[in-house]
């Protein structure tokens, strides 16, 4: 199974994993999500990403639920809405299945606590050894976390876990494989 994992908003990413029962996941491939323009005038590059979806295939997506920051200002509150908007609109015209998530549960699944961002990618690092490459800049922790709610969306999950949408199971096997933390 092909699942995409997705930190929304201009900075965020995109990943994707294969899951195949017996075998830890493999990480296909991490991005920066595509953008166009500069400045305020900076935006999801659509096509960009619509081509991304096509070309993975994922047969489904999680993506982390979008919420404002606070101290966010209302233009950059905007702007992140904006390209929230436009991820989900593009998986849902590739039709693919969307499952919103909450980052409380995906971080609290990788025992990481509070906002440190470096943290995020190490896991990802530890989780997926073989694609270091693809987290090796501290600014690649949109791409980790992305990875990392793929991640989430593939593990089996107790009952009560904080996700929003989930139409269907999603569970894997071969996580068994994955180094937990200490």
């Amino acid at each position: 199974m092909i699942i995409a994992g997705i930190d929304p908003g201009i900075r965020g990413g995109l990943a994707v994993i294969h899951v195949n029962g017996g075998s830890a996941p493999l990480l296909l491939e991490a991005v920066d999500i595509p953008t166009v323009g500069t400045g305020a005038r900076e935006r999801v590059d659509v096509i960009a990403l619509r081509d991304w979806v096509r070309k993975q295939k994922p047969e489904w997506a999680y993506i982390e639920r979008a919420q404002a920051m606070p101290k966010q200002g209302s233009s950059s509150g905007f702007k992140y809405g904006r390209s929230v908007g436009a991820i989900e609109a593009i998986l849902v015209c590739c039709e693919v299945p969307v499952t919103i998530i909450e980052p409380s549960a995906w971080k609290a699944f990788h025992h990481l606590r509070g906002k440190d961002k470096e943290a995020g990618r190490q896991r990802a690092i530890e989780i997926f050894p073989h694609a270091h490459k693809c987290f090796a800049r501290k600014m690649d922790h949109g791409r980790a976390d992305a990875a990392l709610i793929a991640f989430f969306g593939a593990s089996p999950r107790p009952a009560g876990s904080q996700v929003l949408n989930e139409d269907a199971a999603s569970t894997a096997s071969g996580l068994e494989n994955i180094p937990e933390l200490a």
